[in-house]
């Protein structure tokens, strides 16, 4: 189990005796098949969404984000997924609720905003129709009264003539304008708590800041608390309260979002900075991607799981289960040489372990 992180608050989080929103701690999610080896996808994170607060989750695909996310929402298959742990929402442990109960808090008190939209929206139902149902089953609006809340909602989303709009069908919708639908399903109910996996993944540059700028007003607007999934450190910067960084299934991070930027000290974390282009770098600076891929790991158990791809391993880094330690107020690290605060991001992931 994570060792606690530092009591220091950071900014949005909770306050010391407060319970959080959302509190996930220990969670873990195991996959069974017949005949097949049993794969551990999130190992014992835990982590915490403050009300009104925007929490990043971040890392390479394969990392267990996702997985997370489907296992707080109780989106995870009955046969062949095991989840472990406790996710306790507004001081209701989500993970022993009866169905029937989880189904009915989800869109209400929880939703979720999926990476594709194609995917996520019925595509025999109009765009009206799909709200429509959304409100009907949690809401006591008249079926007049729902089909009018959802054409405000695709205006509130940035939709024009939301109205011809409401009778349209996904396919006939750019991919933009199908992930603001998703948003506007996600925030039918005004939840207290949205997860937005991936949200702008299919999106060209300009859709992206323009979804996520329109996301993240209207979850400020509400005072809807935001847990964003992420791999892109830019929306990270953008968006972000704190930020828990994933790598094999566990939290190797945790840290204030300006802090996390200004003084990484996971080498993961600080590889992934170095990866990202920066336009006040001098013309021709390489970037320096992580190498290796999320294959490439050593079993907790018995060490760092990132020590195959960092430059800056040794025997002290497989000498078993690395704790995630306190680096200062509110900040925390899974890493026996952490990065110091004046070090360059970039040098932290130079090749395969010494």
């Amino acid at each position: 189990m994570s060792a606690p992180v530092p009591t220091t608050p950071a900014p949005g989080a909770p306050a010391p005796g407060a319970e959080p929103l959302l509190a996930v701690e220990d969670l873990r999610v195991r996959f069974t098949r017949r005949g097949r080896a049993p794969v551990t996808a999130v190992d014992g994170v835990s982590f915490t969404v403050g009300a009104g607060e925007v929490v990043g989750l971040v890392g390479e695909s394969g990392c267990g984000k996702s997985v997370t996310s489907l296992a707080v929402m109780g989106l995870l298959p009955r046969r062949g997924a095991h989840v472990e742990g406790s996710v306790r929402f507004a001081g209701t442990e989500l993970l022993t609720l009866p169905p029937r109960e989880l189904a009915r808090r989800r869109g209400k008190d929880l939703a979720m905003v999926f990476q594709d939209p194609m995917t996520s929206l019925n595509p025999v139902l109009t765009l009206g129709r799909q709200l429509t149902e959304v409100l009907r089953a949690h809401t006591d609006l008249t079926r007049a009264q729902a089909r009018a809340e959802a054409v405000d909602l695709l205006g509130r989303v940035g939709i024009p003539d939301p109205r011809r709009r409401a009778g349209e069908y996904p396919h006939q919708l750019s991919g933009g304008m199908r992930q603001r639908v998703l948003i506007a399903t996600a925030l039918a109910c005004s939840p207290r708590l949205i997860i937005a996996d991936e949200p702008t993944t299919a999106l060209d540059v300009t859709i992206q800041a323009q979804v996520l700028d329109l996301l993240t007003a209207l979850v400020r607007e509400s005072g809807t608390a935001m847990l964003l999934i992420t791999h892109d450190l830019g929306v990270v910067a953008g968006t972000c309260d704190r930020v828990n960084v994933l790598y094999a299934g566990r939290v190797v991070e945790q840290a204030p979002r300006r802090e996390l930027f200004a003084a990484p000290r996971h080498r993961y974390t600080t590889g992934l900075l170095g990866a990202v282009p920066r336009v006040d770098a001098p013309e021709g600076t390489p970037l320096r991607p992580v190498p290796g891929s999320v294959r490439d790991r050593l079993p907790w158990a018995e060490g760092c799981a990132f020590l195959p791809r960092c430059g800056r391993g040794d025997d002290a880094c497989r000498a078993g289960e690395v704790a995630l330690a306190p680096q200062g107020p509110a900040h925390a690290a899974r890493c026996v040489h952490p990065a110091g605060a004046a070090e360059p991001a970039g040098p932290a992931v130079a090749g395969g372990a010494r």
